[in-house]
């Protein structure tokens, strides 16, 4: 690959088994291609050709926790692509941004995804969680980590579809699979990538 200056590895190649924190730069604003892959014949959605059930409502669960996550996280959707067995996302991680809130604002969007849906008493939690530097800190970390937003994502719409399909345990092949996009041209290949 040296011998190539400006070569960009096509996106679709095997990822990295490197661990996370090899991958991304801790702190960092990055953009990232996340897989995550499902287990036991699972379906994610589309038409089971084996049972012919249509799981095809499940590509709106990934779609809408998205959309909830990316209001919540310092990360961006850039691209995504929910396939009937895997999904691809691009993630434009921005830690930078997550630390520009206030401790308020890190309570509150740490609540809105770990706290009881009791509005009566999400003030209070608020300024209980503000009060804790320290803990605040780990939150903020926390709302501009990939690995977070994945988990977020990943644990929900599993639970979901283990309980749809009547069964426990695993329905991810494992943590998810993140490769980092250095610059524009394996960003560009990569979104093409997952828009075909």
């Amino acid at each position: 690959l040296l011998a190539f200056p400006g070569f960009i590895p096509h996106p679709c190649r095997q990822m990295p088994t490197s661990s996370r924190s090899a991958i991304i730069p801790e702190g960092a604003d990055c953009v990232v291609h996340a897989v995550s892959r499902c287990v036991r014949r699972a379906w994610l959605c589309g038409r089971d050709p084996y049972d012919g059930r249509d799981y095809q409502h499940r590509r709106g669960w990934v779609r809408d926790r998205l959309r909830e996550l990316a209001g919540v996280f310092a990360i961006e959707v850039c691209a995504y692509a929910i396939m009937s067995n895997h999904s691809h996302l691009v993630l434009w991680c921005r830690p930078s941004v997550a630390g520009g809130w206030s401790a308020e604002e890190v309570a509150r969007r740490w609540l809105r995804l770990f706290g009881r849906r009791d509005a009566g008493q999400l003030e209070q939690k608020v300024r209980e969680l503000a009060g804790d530097a320290r803990r605040v800190a780990v939150c903020r970390g926390r709302l501009g980590s990939v690995s977070w937003f994945m988990r977020c994502l990943n644990e929900r719409i599993a639970r979901r579809a283990n309980a749809e399909d009547g069964c426990t345990g695993r329905f991810w092949e494992g943590r998810f699979k993140c490769q980092l996009l250095e610059d524009e041209g394996a960003l560009v290949a990569c979104m093409a990538y997952v828009d075909l």
